[in-house]
């Protein structure tokens, strides 16, 4: 398939089949957060793959609570991914600092990114959470209390006969410009 295809393959999926996630298809997409770009190639973080049954249902049960409810599909997902925040090399800290950019934060959304792709690429489907119990997550996964949870990812085969849905998205002149603003 060509990019934009793929671009137009990739959507949030909030059902999962239960079929577990080949580990050739669990490599890969290690491999493609390995090879995302960052600032000053700082690769500010780690992936945690979550994949024992056991604990990829705690760690989903964490992505939502009681009045908070709408990330509980997660559980159905075989597969969580896990992306801590790591510090930036030095030289991309001083550039952040005297720019006042969070690279790291940037750099793990790149990365992210390309993490959700390779999955569309691979029949996988894939939803970010940014609503998570970091804390309680930490604690599961033996994160040392410092780091930061940047972003929490879904992952798994969507359910028979998913249909992809129509994107809505603004239009190209509401959301871009050519040589000014």
């Amino acid at each position: 398939m060509d990019f934009q295809e793929l671009l137009a393959r990739r959507q949030s999926v909030r059902r999962y089949q239960e079929k577990l996630v080949e580990k050739e298809k669990l490599d890969l997409l290690v491999e493609s957060v390995r090879l995302a770009p960052s600032a000053c190639n700082s690769q500010p973080w780690k992936l945690l793959m979550v994949d024992d049954p056991a604990l990829k249902d705690k760690v989903a049960k964490a992505t939502f609570s009681k009045t908070i409810a709408f990330n509980k599909f997660a559980v159905e997902a075989p597969v969580i991914a896990v992306f801590v925040l790591e510090k930036a090399k030095l030289i991309a800290q001083i550039g952040g600092s005297l720019k006042n950019r969070e690279y790291p934060l940037i750099d793990i959304g790149i990365a992210a990114s390309q993490f959700c792709l390779q999955a569309a690429e691979l029949g996988l489907g894939t939803c970010m959470l940014g609503w998570f119990n970091e804390k309680k997550i930490k604690k599961l996964l033996n994160i040392p209390a410092k780091k930061r949870i940047g972003l929490v990812v879904a992952l798994g085969y969507g359910p028979e006969g998913y249909k992809q849905r129509q994107k809505i998205r603004k239009a190209n002149s509401e959301m871009s410009g050519f040589n000014g603003y």
